[in-house]
């Protein structure tokens, strides 16, 4: 019933920016902040001086493509759309936008719709997570944002957020990342 707000920040600055927002405003409300220890010493992970000086919190931030190449709109929220943005850069294509959901609740939805708006030519749509399905925003995401078909990407179902042995977690980790850019061209090599 709006009695919160959840944020996974992917940036130092929209982190400062959710906090600021929370010490600024006139009401007030917990403030749960989803930061996970890998973007801590995270190499991309990092703002500049101005990203903290100016602006605002942004609820979801959008990706900076050409809107008309894009054919699949992925929205995610973490450390996952790291993983992602490699893959992108890794496979140079521009078919793909990656959406980070900076504030899982309230969901913006508006900004969603206006995101989706945008990519008027995207032929799918992806939630994509690294938790379990039965864990993490997807189930939430799925009840609230029913205005377009999102294909679920993340881990099969699980008892344990984790399993527990790294070199499974990487693997699963791989597979996620790969079905997210499955059947979207790729650039050619130059030989």
């Amino acid at each position: 019933e709006n009695n919160m707000q959840i944020v996974n920040c992917t940036s130092p600055a929209n982190q400062f920016h959710a906090i600021r927002r929370q010490l600024k405003r006139d009401f007030r409300k917990p403030l749960i902040c989803f930061t996970p220890k890998k973007l801590l010493r995270y190499p991309t992970c990092v703002s500049s001086l101005k990203d903290f000086t100016t602006g605002t919190f942004q609820e979801l931030i959008d990706d900076n493509v050409k809107a008309d190449n894009v054919k699949r709109v992925v929205f995610c929220s973490g450390k996952i759309y790291y993983d992602l943005s490699e893959e992108r850069d890794r496979i140079k294509t521009d078919e793909v936008a990656i959406v980070r959901l900076e504030q899982v609740y309230p969901l913006p939805v508006n900004q969603m719709k206006a995101v989706l708006k945008k990519y008027k030519n995207a032929e799918s749509h992806f939630w994509v997570q690294e938790e379990p399905e039965n864990m993490g925003a997807w189930s939430y995401v799925m009840r609230v944002f029913r205005d377009v078909n999102l294909q679920y990407n993340g881990r099969d179902e699980a008892a344990s957020p984790a399993t527990g042995f790294s070199k499974m977690h990487n693997k699963e980790q791989d597979e996620i990342v790969k079905r997210t850019f499955a059947g979207i061209k790729q650039a050619e090599t130059v030989k």
